[in-house]
Protein backbone atom coordinates (compact mmCIF):
# COMPACT_ATOMS: atom_id res chain seq x y z
CA UNK A 1 0.00 0.00 0.00
CA UNK A 2 2.79 2.58 1.39
CA UNK A 3 4.72 1.78 -2.45
CA UNK A 4 1.09 2.24 -4.46
CA UNK A 5 0.87 5.83 -2.32
CA UNK A 6 4.33 6.84 -3.38
CA UNK A 7 4.15 5.73 -7.50
CA UNK A 8 0.47 6.78 -7.95
CA UNK A 9 1.25 10.67 -8.84
CA UNK A 10 3.88 10.09 -10.89
CA UNK A 11 1.98 7.24 -13.00
CA UNK A 12 -0.66 9.43 -13.44
CA UNK A 13 1.36 12.21 -14.39
CA UNK A 14 3.24 9.79 -17.16
CA UNK A 15 -0.35 8.40 -18.50
CA UNK A 16 -2.04 11.81 -18.52
CA UNK A 17 1.00 13.19 -20.73
CA UNK A 18 1.95 9.69 -22.68
CA UNK A 19 -1.88 10.05 -23.76
CA UNK A 20 -1.90 13.19 -26.35
CA UNK A 21 1.75 12.42 -27.55
CA UNK A 22 0.18 9.06 -29.02
CA UNK A 23 -2.68 10.84 -30.45
CA UNK A 24 -0.85 13.25 -31.63
CA UNK A 25 1.99 10.77 -33.08
CA UNK A 26 -1.00 8.85 -34.63
CA UNK A 27 -2.45 12.58 -36.39
CA UNK A 28 0.79 13.29 -37.78
CA UNK A 29 2.04 9.63 -39.05
CA UNK A 30 1.97 9.03 -42.78
CA UNK A 31 -1.29 6.83 -43.30
CA UNK A 32 1.26 3.89 -44.66
CA UNK A 33 3.20 4.30 -41.97
CA UNK A 34 0.55 3.54 -39.27
CA UNK A 35 0.57 0.90 -37.03
CA UNK A 36 -2.68 -0.75 -35.23
CA UNK A 37 -2.41 1.42 -32.32
CA UNK A 38 -2.13 4.31 -34.64
CA UNK A 39 -5.15 3.41 -36.47
CA UNK A 40 -7.16 2.47 -33.20
CA UNK A 41 -6.42 6.12 -32.01
CA UNK A 42 -7.23 7.99 -35.04
CA UNK A 43 -10.63 6.22 -34.30
CA UNK A 44 -11.15 7.55 -31.17
CA UNK A 45 -10.35 10.41 -31.41
CA UNK A 46 -11.99 11.67 -34.64
CA UNK A 47 -15.34 11.74 -32.94
CA UNK A 48 -13.50 13.49 -30.21
CA UNK A 49 -11.89 15.92 -32.36
CA UNK A 50 -15.65 16.39 -34.48
CA UNK A 51 -17.26 16.79 -30.71
CA UNK A 52 -14.59 19.01 -29.50
CA UNK A 53 -14.95 21.61 -32.80
CA UNK A 54 -18.68 21.25 -32.86
CA UNK A 55 -18.58 22.48 -29.60
CA UNK A 56 -16.04 25.38 -30.14
CA UNK A 57 -18.28 26.09 -33.03
CA UNK A 58 -20.96 26.70 -31.01
CA UNK A 59 -19.30 28.27 -27.92
CA UNK A 60 -17.94 31.24 -31.02
CA UNK A 61 -21.41 30.88 -32.20
CA UNK A 62 -23.24 31.95 -28.61
CA UNK A 63 -20.32 34.02 -27.79
CA UNK A 64 -20.82 36.37 -31.05
CA UNK A 65 -24.40 36.29 -30.39
CA UNK A 66 -24.43 37.43 -27.16
CA UNK A 67 -21.73 39.94 -27.70
CA UNK A 68 -24.10 41.13 -30.80
CA UNK A 69 -27.05 41.27 -28.21
CA UNK A 70 -25.21 43.50 -26.12
CA UNK A 71 -24.34 46.24 -28.92
CA UNK A 72 -28.49 45.74 -29.89
CA UNK A 73 -29.39 46.40 -26.39
CA UNK A 74 -26.97 49.72 -26.34
CA UNK A 75 -28.64 50.73 -29.77
CA UNK A 76 -31.98 50.14 -28.44
CA UNK A 77 -31.70 52.40 -25.22
CA UNK A 78 -29.79 55.00 -27.12
CA UNK A 79 -32.72 55.15 -30.07
CA UNK A 80 -34.99 54.80 -26.45
CA UNK A 81 -33.68 57.82 -25.24
CA UNK A 82 -33.85 59.90 -28.47
CA UNK A 83 -37.62 59.14 -29.51
CA UNK A 84 -38.04 60.47 -25.55
CA UNK A 85 -35.97 63.39 -26.69
CA UNK A 86 -37.71 63.94 -29.89
CA UNK A 87 -41.54 63.23 -28.38
CA UNK A 88 -40.66 65.85 -25.57
CA UNK A 89 -39.49 68.21 -28.37
CA UNK A 90 -42.41 67.60 -30.52
CA UNK A 91 -44.72 67.83 -27.94
CA UNK A 92 -43.28 71.92 -26.99
CA UNK A 93 -43.49 72.54 -30.72
CA UNK A 94 -47.51 71.51 -30.50
CA UNK A 95 -47.53 74.11 -27.33
CA UNK A 96 -46.23 76.76 -29.04
CA UNK A 97 -47.86 76.52 -32.26
CA UNK A 98 -51.14 76.15 -30.20
CA UNK A 99 -50.24 79.17 -28.31
CA UNK A 100 -49.19 80.92 -31.69
CA UNK A 101 -52.25 80.37 -33.06
CA UNK A 102 -54.10 81.53 -29.92
CA UNK A 103 -52.60 84.63 -29.99
CA UNK A 104 -52.55 85.23 -33.84
CA UNK A 105 -56.41 84.79 -33.24
CA UNK A 106 -56.50 87.03 -30.45
CA UNK A 107 -54.84 90.02 -31.84
CA UNK A 108 -56.88 89.59 -34.81
CA UNK A 109 -60.21 89.88 -33.16
CA UNK A 110 -58.11 93.23 -31.21
CA UNK A 111 -57.63 94.63 -34.63
CA UNK A 112 -61.16 94.09 -35.47
CA UNK A 113 -62.51 95.59 -32.81
CA UNK A 114 -63.77 99.40 -33.53
CA UNK A 115 -62.58 99.90 -29.85
CA UNK A 116 -59.00 100.24 -28.08
CA UNK A 117 -57.95 97.25 -25.93
CA UNK A 118 -54.62 96.12 -24.20
CA UNK A 119 -53.78 92.70 -23.83
CA UNK A 120 -53.56 90.91 -20.39
CA UNK A 121 -52.18 87.78 -19.22
CA UNK A 122 -53.72 85.61 -16.45
CA UNK A 123 -51.87 84.94 -13.64
CA UNK A 124 -54.02 84.04 -10.94
CA UNK A 125 -57.36 82.20 -10.95
CA UNK A 126 -59.32 82.33 -7.82
CA UNK A 127 -61.68 78.95 -7.17
CA UNK A 128 -64.84 78.38 -5.34
CA UNK A 129 -65.64 75.29 -2.85
CA UNK A 130 -66.74 73.74 -5.70
CA UNK A 131 -63.52 74.51 -7.90
CA UNK A 132 -65.59 76.64 -9.84
CA UNK A 133 -63.40 80.05 -11.03
CA UNK A 134 -64.57 82.33 -9.29
CA UNK A 135 -62.57 85.32 -10.62
CA UNK A 136 -59.34 86.28 -12.10
CA UNK A 137 -56.31 88.08 -11.74
CA UNK A 138 -54.90 89.87 -15.47
CA UNK A 139 -51.53 91.53 -15.60
CA UNK A 140 -51.65 94.17 -18.30
CA UNK A 141 -48.14 94.93 -18.14
CA UNK A 142 -47.70 98.62 -17.84
CA UNK A 143 -50.63 100.14 -19.52
CA UNK A 144 -53.05 101.42 -16.58
CA UNK A 145 -56.76 100.24 -16.55
CA UNK A 146 -59.76 100.91 -14.15
CA UNK A 147 -62.59 99.64 -12.40
CA UNK A 148 -65.59 98.33 -14.54
CA UNK A 149 -63.54 98.60 -17.73
CA UNK A 150 -65.01 95.34 -20.18
CA UNK A 151 -62.42 91.94 -20.59
CA UNK A 152 -63.06 89.80 -23.47
CA UNK A 153 -61.63 87.24 -25.33
CA UNK A 154 -61.21 84.92 -28.27
CA UNK A 155 -64.75 82.77 -26.81
CA UNK A 156 -66.45 85.92 -25.95
CA UNK A 157 -67.24 88.47 -23.05
CA UNK A 158 -65.66 87.37 -19.99
CA UNK A 159 -65.88 89.82 -17.66
CA UNK A 160 -65.03 93.02 -16.07
CA UNK A 161 -62.55 94.54 -13.80
CA UNK A 162 -63.82 94.60 -10.57
CA UNK A 163 -60.84 96.01 -8.45
CA UNK A 164 -57.36 97.11 -9.20
CA UNK A 165 -54.28 96.20 -6.77
CA UNK A 166 -50.77 97.93 -8.11
CA UNK A 167 -50.16 96.18 -11.91
CA UNK A 168 -53.16 93.56 -11.70
CA UNK A 169 -56.21 93.89 -12.48
CA UNK A 170 -59.26 91.62 -10.79
CA UNK A 171 -61.86 90.57 -13.35
CA UNK A 172 -65.53 89.31 -11.89
CA UNK A 173 -67.04 86.87 -14.56
CA UNK A 174 -70.05 86.38 -17.01
CA UNK A 175 -71.81 84.24 -14.08
CA UNK A 176 -70.74 86.41 -11.05
CA UNK A 177 -73.57 88.05 -8.99
CA UNK A 178 -73.70 92.01 -9.87
CA UNK A 179 -72.88 91.54 -13.39
CA UNK A 180 -75.02 92.56 -16.69
CA UNK A 181 -75.29 93.12 -19.91
CA UNK A 182 -78.19 93.55 -23.02
CA UNK A 183 -77.83 91.18 -25.37
CA UNK A 184 -79.65 89.48 -28.40
CA UNK A 185 -79.96 86.14 -29.76
CA UNK A 186 -78.08 85.94 -33.14
CA UNK A 187 -80.45 83.75 -34.83
CA UNK A 188 -83.84 85.78 -34.45
CA UNK A 189 -82.44 88.72 -32.56
CA UNK A 190 -84.74 88.20 -29.60
CA UNK A 191 -83.56 90.79 -26.85
CA UNK A 192 -82.84 90.28 -23.05
CA UNK A 193 -80.68 90.92 -20.40
CA UNK A 194 -77.82 88.82 -18.92
CA UNK A 195 -77.49 88.93 -15.38
CA UNK A 196 -75.23 86.53 -13.44
CA UNK A 197 -76.11 84.17 -10.85
CA UNK A 198 -73.30 84.04 -8.82
CA UNK A 199 -73.82 80.67 -8.23
CA UNK A 200 -70.34 79.18 -6.81
CA UNK A 201 -71.20 75.30 -7.91
CA UNK A 202 -72.05 76.27 -11.85
CA UNK A 203 -71.34 78.96 -14.92
CA UNK A 204 -74.65 80.31 -15.19
CA UNK A 205 -76.56 83.38 -15.86
CA UNK A 206 -80.23 84.14 -15.93
CA UNK A 207 -81.58 85.89 -19.22
CA UNK A 208 -84.01 88.99 -17.90
CA UNK A 209 -86.91 90.60 -19.67
CA UNK A 210 -87.07 87.92 -22.53
CA UNK A 211 -90.54 89.04 -24.29
CA UNK A 212 -92.98 85.78 -24.12
CA UNK A 213 -93.78 86.60 -27.59
CA UNK A 214 -89.87 86.18 -28.79
CA UNK A 215 -88.40 83.34 -30.39
CA UNK A 216 -85.67 81.47 -28.27
CA UNK A 217 -84.57 78.02 -28.32
CA UNK A 218 -82.12 76.04 -26.22
CA UNK A 219 -78.89 76.58 -27.52
CA UNK A 220 -79.26 79.98 -29.25
CA UNK A 221 -75.87 82.21 -28.77
CA UNK A 222 -76.17 85.16 -26.90
CA UNK A 223 -73.99 88.38 -27.71
CA UNK A 224 -74.24 91.88 -27.07
CA UNK A 225 -76.41 94.11 -28.59
CA UNK A 226 -74.15 97.64 -28.02
CA UNK A 227 -76.53 98.78 -25.68
CA UNK A 228 -75.02 101.07 -22.71
CA UNK A 229 -71.96 101.77 -24.01
CA UNK A 230 -69.85 99.15 -22.50
CA UNK A 231 -68.95 96.17 -25.08
CA UNK A 232 -69.07 96.45 -28.57
CA UNK A 233 -72.18 94.79 -30.36
CA UNK A 234 -71.60 91.62 -31.55
CA UNK A 235 -69.46 89.42 -28.80
CA UNK A 236 -70.73 86.32 -27.59
CA UNK A 237 -71.80 86.41 -24.36
CA UNK A 238 -73.97 82.98 -23.46
CA UNK A 239 -75.54 79.85 -25.14
CA UNK A 240 -79.51 79.37 -23.89
CA UNK A 241 -79.56 76.30 -21.90
CA UNK A 242 -83.31 76.37 -20.52
CA UNK A 243 -86.20 78.15 -21.17
CA UNK A 244 -89.70 78.07 -18.79
CA UNK A 245 -92.73 80.25 -20.46
CA UNK A 246 -94.79 80.92 -17.66
CA UNK A 247 -98.41 80.66 -17.94
CA UNK A 248 -98.72 84.50 -16.54
CA UNK A 249 -96.73 87.45 -17.08
CA UNK A 250 -94.86 89.07 -19.64
CA UNK A 251 -91.71 87.35 -19.64
CA UNK A 252 -89.88 84.05 -20.46
CA UNK A 253 -87.55 82.28 -17.65
CA UNK A 254 -84.71 82.06 -19.75
CA UNK A 255 -80.74 80.49 -18.52
CA UNK A 256 -77.61 80.65 -20.07
CA UNK A 257 -74.00 79.62 -19.92
CA UNK A 258 -71.57 81.61 -20.30
CA UNK A 259 -69.06 81.16 -24.22
CA UNK A 260 -65.90 80.92 -22.18
CA UNK A 261 -64.09 78.42 -20.86
CA UNK A 262 -62.73 80.25 -17.70
CA UNK A 263 -60.73 77.65 -16.28
CA UNK A 264 -58.57 77.19 -19.97
CA UNK A 265 -58.48 81.26 -20.28
CA UNK A 266 -55.01 82.10 -20.61
CA UNK A 267 -55.04 85.44 -22.51
CA UNK A 268 -57.59 88.42 -22.83
CA UNK A 269 -58.43 91.96 -24.25
CA UNK A 270 -59.09 94.93 -21.77
CA UNK A 271 -61.16 97.42 -23.40
CA UNK A 272 -59.85 101.16 -22.61
CA UNK A 273 -61.53 103.24 -25.07
CA UNK A 274 -65.40 103.96 -25.76
CA UNK A 275 -67.37 102.12 -27.65
CA UNK A 276 -67.45 104.36 -31.33
CA UNK A 277 -71.20 103.00 -32.04
CA UNK A 278 -73.03 103.69 -28.84
CA UNK A 279 -75.34 106.19 -29.93
CA UNK A 280 -76.80 103.91 -32.60
CA UNK A 281 -77.03 101.23 -30.19
CA UNK A 282 -78.80 103.28 -27.90
CA UNK A 283 -81.42 103.66 -30.09
CA UNK A 284 -81.83 100.65 -31.49
CA UNK A 285 -83.99 99.03 -28.41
Amino acid sequence: MGFYKRYRDTFLVVLLLSVPFFFLRASISRPEEMNGLDRALLRVATPVQWFAGALARQSSRLVSEYVYLLDIRKDNDRLSREVLTLRNDVRQLRQVSVENERLKKLLGLKESMSVDTVSGVVSTKGTTEYFRIAHLVVDPGEIPVQKNMPVVSLDGVVGVVRRIEGDAATVSLVSDAGFGVDVVSSRTGARGFIRGTGDDAHYRADVELVQRSDELEVGDLLVTSGHGCRFPRGLPVAVVSSIKKKNFGSYQSVEARPTVDFSRLEEVLIIVGGVKDCRAAKGSR
